[in-house]
């Protein structure tokens, strides 16, 4: 079983930052693509970036490109969503998951990719 908790969110003013973190337990970690996801209410599950087993290649969602970051330490099991220039609109429970198959990046945007889940950790940006 792998478990997945997610920390770094909050309230923050447009323009301004915040860091989530992701950190898995268990040794399946490396491997598999992570992915980060938000959820607005009302709104379905949406992709927001994707990281490769090595890390050396990412994904993102075009709301995001250029003010979002995804990394991981493979040796540490944690991956880190730096979220930068924050807009309103990027209000939303976010969550970190961990791929289905193994050095698999096929549709790595779809939540149905995705086998194991965080809770979320809540993201508020105020205008």
């Amino acid at each position: 079983q792998v478990q997945l908790v997610e920390s770094g969110g909050g309230l923050v003013q447009a323009g301004g930052s915040l860091r989530l973190s992701c950190a898995a337990s268990g040794r399946t970690f490396s491997g598999y693509v992570m992915g980060w996801f938000r959820q607005a209410p009302g709104k379905e599950r949406e992709f927001v970036a994707a990281i490769t087993w090595g890390g050396s290649s990412t994904y993102y969602a075009d709301s995001v490109k250029g003010r979002f970051t995804i990394s991981r330490d493979n040796a540490k099991n944690t991956v880190v969503l730096q979220m930068n220039s924050l807009k309103p609109e990027d209000t939303a429970v976010y969550y970190c998951a961990r791929a289905r198959r193994t050095y698999d990046t096929t549709r790595y945007y779809s939540p149905d990719e995705y086998e194991y889940w965080g809770q979320g950790t809540q993201v508020t940006v105020s205008s």
